[in-house]
């Protein structure tokens, strides 16, 4: 019997998916609109879905297509973001920066290098940086970020898997327009 106290508690999450399933090969997708979506479709009633379950769906695969869902959606933000500036890496900090199977999948998803802080307090820590530059310790962000960030390891993209990735994102992206209607129909 699968319990949380087991998966929580026995194995990782990264030891939970070693042999059962393989990256960008999952036919399973995940809309992660669980309280609506804002960023960037705008839409209270869009809902969180899962696609492509059959009788042999596994836990692995469902779990797998939530990480996957979440890391698509991000990308839509990314992408629209790349209208206004250059992104050429990610950093992540926190829960999910712990685990290797989620910086591997953002940095194939987003084919981008995923930098891991050596804190994991990202949010305070940038606070600070910016109270910092506000007193005048620094002069600029772009100064202190350069002085006091430091990265722990990096996450580099693996072209076969962005292929993959790329393929998933495709499909993923006409998910949403194909069930919009839907999702108004049953709110």
């Amino acid at each position: 019997m699968f319990t949380r106290k087991k998966f929580a508690y026995v194995c990782t999450l990264d030891a939970f998916f070693e042999t059962s399933v393989r990256l960008g090969e999952n036919r399973i997708y995940f809309l992660p609109y669980l309280t609506g979506e804002r960023s960037p479709i705008n839409d209270v009633n869009a809902s969180g879905t899962f696609i492509g379950l059959r009788a042999d769906t596994t836990k692995e695969k469902m779990t797998l297509a939530v990480m996957e869902g979440i890391t698509f959606a991000f990308r839509e933000c990314v992408e629209i973001a790349r209208r206004s500036v250059t992104i050429d890496k990610v950093t992540v900090c926190g829960g999910g920066a712990k685990s290797d199977l989620w910086k591997k999948i953002i940095a194939n998803v987003l084919n981008l290098k995923v930098n891991i802080l050596q804190t994991e307090q990202g949010p305070a820590y940038g606070g600070a940086i910016l109270a910092m530059v506000g007193a005048g310790e620094y002069q600029s962000v772009e100064q202190a970020t350069a002085t006091i960030v430091k990265t722990k390891e990096s996450i580099i993209p693996s072209q076969e898997l962005v292929e993959k990735y790329e393929s998933k994102y495709a499909k993923f992206k006409q998910l949403y327009p194909a069930l919009k209607n839907m999702f108004n129909n049953i709110t």
